[in-house]
């Protein structure tokens, strides 16, 4: 066989199986989007990502007024609950503020094979009604971050000062057009003071419509990024 033409073949060859594993292919398995709600006193952030249109990972932050605040990280496989971690503070019987952290693994069922729960230093029990808590929560935020996705609308974050809304990506749009009746003390420091700005909203050339206002703070409020407490 001609030398010439077995290097090529050889060549073609491994082209072939390098373009089959193509990063990019698997990198288009996956598709990530974010959401977020207020519910009474809790302000959630979402941030989802998907393996061929079913859950793979998700996380949340999430800020219960003066109660306390929590950040989550959750993992499924073939479709199924299958890891979570959280960690936050909360208020323990002396309404102090104090640290916690909860891990769980579930089987393939839906059983609990593996759980802690670690607050202030203490290593408590997981009760079965807390557990079916934290799965109902796990797929809230599948379930509402997928119909907000579906709805156009994405969780924004940045700084607004009074002519320009810089998000924390570093993009910037000239303009911030409200959906929703804002209270008058919201609309004042919006037309006066720097301020941080988290809500859901929809991205145009060279504006921003906001349709739920999910966070208002200070311009020193670092950007709320996405929690990994799972190994990637």
């Amino acid at each position: 066989m001609n030398k010439a033409f077995l290097l090529a073949s050889l060549l073609s060859t491994f082209l072939l199986g390098c373009s089959s594993s193509n990063p990019r292919q698997n990198l288009e398995q996956f598709e990530t989007f974010t959401g977020g709600q207020v519910m009474g006193d809790a302000t959630s952030f979402y941030w989802i990502t998907n393996k061929l249109t079913n859950p793979h990972t998700a996380s949340d932050y999430v800020v219960v007024g003066d109660y306390g605040w929590y950040k989550s990280d959750y993992s499924w496989k073939e479709g199924e609950l299958r890891e979570l971690v959280r960690e936050g503070k909360q208020r323990d019987t002396s309404n102090t503020l104090v640290p916690y952290r909860v891990h769980i693994r579930f089987n393939k069922t839906g059983e609990a094979v593996y759980q802690q729960y670690r607050i202030d230093g203490r290593v408590l029990p997981i009760q079965p009604v807390q557990l079916q808590r934290y799965q109902k929560e796990a797929q809230s935020v599948i379930d509402n971050a997928t119909k907000q996705n579906g709805d156009g609308l994405e969780l924004m974050q940045g700084y607004w000062d009074g002519k320009t809304f810089e998000t924390c990506s570093g993009s910037e749009f000239e303009n911030l057009e409200f959906n929703q009746t804002l209270p008058s003390f919201v609309i004042e420091r919006l037309a006066s003071v720097d301020s941080y700005a988290a809500f859901l909203g929809r991205k145009y050339l060279n504006k921003v419509s906001v349709e739920e206002l999910l966070m208002l703070s200070e311009d020193s409020q670092d950007c709320i990024t996405r929690p990994e407490l799972l190994p990637q």
